[in-house]
């Protein structure tokens, strides 16, 4: 394969690139008639689930098991697919320091249990290529100066200028470890624990596609490349988003293309609009999903404000390169919410009043390092649900429960596939006492639940978790109804009103259009279309739309 040739050559250079190559295909063709070819397309029936492995606990009963026989009784008309986050053996970072990638973390099952899981839901894997856990076997063979090994890490010598390098948290870059053979400062973009692997050693390269390849062979239809835009480094740079970096996730996708077409890659990276879609590559060539990690700020400060035009105004600018191509959309994750996304679309005032707002909330703030040795804000660590309604405010709990279902209207109706973080699918507040026990930010939004509690909750149709996963699941039963929603349609963002979002969802093939209406704001507003009549996705009326009033957070999807 030319391509990956012409990958290796850019990495490696003319001499090496052959040898590498050879090995690749040694690689692939070992996997070959390993990997099940699946149905990889996409359609609007296509939501994936965001959860953690341990999410849900049972006595006596390992926490995938328990999490699959959960999802089957709750979800498997409610969603297509589960994105388990890390469930490798680990040290740190609740799984992002992973210790042994290609093993399940004995705690929550084995791999037996990811298979039963893929029966029914397609199943993201994460590729935690970055980095690896510091009682890594690699790492661990580094420390005691094994030759296979002294490369698949990056040691700084003297003390080169560093200070170009973009940090994503407020911690050391570098840190010392013992070795045999003397003291070494080594690379941790994350944490101590957190080792930065060195892909300037082709071994490293071979030995992630292996693992990227056995996940595939393991029912991964889609791959979450975690963190990856700080993967390459080159001193006296950035340090992110560099050329070798691009060329590095499109060789994996080369490769993958050739053994496992069906497989997606999705790449994550916490940063401004313009850098985060150009994972996309040509439109061909590199991932085939991106998440869309402008949108929780941009959603939060719409519903804070009461006015959608900023929001809408971005989302003119959502163009894809291709049909090849998607958005990942989603309001709440695993970690906080990223202000880096949407630098350069709201004002620094805009920013600081979100901040402002989480601190109100209950939330906390977390920081990064500038290159001139300020700090400035990072994330927003706040469930989405209590970033949208003060918990201290009293305000009446359906409420509540329509703004918060309002927000998640507006990621649902947009291009894409959904990204459904699990506390919020089931409305869930903030664990403030989790970030007392561990001393964590992120802490807030990662509570375990216990399953005989989740299901008395859920059977009680008065409970918070049972209104809003009802609502809930009533958008995501009227999204998979019409292919408008499919991810590789379009789009049109209408201006109707400035307290109203406004997109019209059409089918790849043309034929089915979608109007989906949002206030945003606490009044009722009246505003014009150029349609005259709709029939409503939720109670299948015909309505005359040329001129609506919408209550307050009232969603509105109809089919044109």
């Amino acid at each position: 394969m030319k391509e990956i040739i012409n990958h290796l050559t850019f990495l490696y250079g003319e001499d090496k690139a052959p040898r590498i190559y050879e090995r690749v295909q040694i690689l692939t063709g070992k996997y070959d008639a390993r990997i099940p070819l699946r149905d990889g397309r996409l359609t609007e029936r296509d939501s994936l689930l965001i959860t953690y492995g341990d999410q849900i606990q049972a006595p006596n009963k390992k926490p995938l098991k328990t999490l699959n026989e959960f999802c089957r009784q709750y979800l498997s008309d409610t969603v297509s697919g589960i994105h388990i986050l890390p469930f490798y053996p680990w040290t740190s970072d609740d799984g992002f320091s992973v210790v042994d990638y290609r093993k399940v973390d004995r705690m929550l099952g084995d791999w037996d249990d990811i298979s039963s899981m893929q029966n029914h839901f397609r199943l993201m894997f994460d590729g935690v290529i970055n980095h690896i856990s510091s009682e890594s076997e690699w790492f661990k063979g580094f420390l005691r100066d094994d030759p296979h090994y002294q490369n698949y890490f990056i040691a700084i010598e003297n003390s080169p200028d560093l200070s170009q390098v973009v940090r994503p948290r407020a911690l050391p870059l570098l840190t010392s470890f013992h070795t045999p053979s003397g003291e070494k400062r080594v690379w941790t973009t994350f944490s101590e624990d957190q080792i930065d692997l060195n892909f300037k050693d082709p071994e490293v390269l071979l030995e992630i596609l292996d693992i990227l390849l056995m996940y595939a062979e393991r029912g991964a239809t889609f791959i979450r490349l975690d963190a990856i835009a700080y993967l390459w480094k080159e001193i006296g740079t950035t340090c992110i988003h560099l050329p070798q970096t691009h060329h590095l996730i499109q060789f994996l996708r080369a490769a993958l293309n050739g053994v496992a077409p069906h497989v997606h890659l999705i790449t994550e990276t916490n940063v401004p609009h313009t850098d985060n879609i150009s994972y996309f590559g040509d439109g061909t060539n590199e991932a085939q999903l991106v998440y869309n990690f402008a949108l929780p700020p941009l959603t939060l400060h719409t519903f804070h404000t009461g006015d959608a035009r900023i929001l809408s105004e971005w989302a003119k600018t959502l163009t894809l390169p291709s049909d090849k191509t998607t958005f990942f959309n989603f309001l709440a994750s695993h970690d906080g919410i990223g202000l880096n996304p949407v630098r350069g679309i709201l004002s620094k005032t805009d920013i600081d009043a979100l901040v402002n707002k989480t601190l109100e909330h209950g939330g906390l703030i977390s920081y990064k390092h500038n290159a001139d040795g300020s700090q400035a804000p990072y994330e927003m660590n706040i469930n989405y649900f209590d970033a949208l309604s003060n918990p201290k405010d009293g305000e009446p709990l359906n409420v509540q429960i329509s703004h918060f279902i309002a927000s998640q209207a507006i990621m649902l109706s947009l291009l894409g596939v959904p990204g459904i973080y699990f506390h919020s699918l089931f409305g869930s507040r903030g664990w403030v006492e989790g970030v007392k026990q561990t001393g964590r930010n992120r802490t807030i939004n990662r509570e375990k639940c216990q399953l005989d509690e989740l299901q008395s909750e859920l059977a009680n149709e008065d409970s918070l978790r049972a209104k809003v996963f009802t609502r809930y699941s009533q958008l995501l039963k009227a999204r998979s109804s019409s292919p408008a929603f499919h991810p590789h349609g379009t789009q049109k963002i209408l201006d109707v009103h400035p307290s109203v979002f406004a997109v019209e969802r059409i089918s790849p093939g043309g034929e089915a259009h979608v109007l989906c209406l949002q206030n945003v704001g606490a009044q009722r507003i009246k505003c014009t279309t150029n349609y005259n009549s709709a029939v409503d996705l939720f109670t299948n009326q015909t309505l005359q739309v040329s001129k609506i009033t919408l209550e307050p957070y009232q969603t509105l999807w109809m089919r044109l």
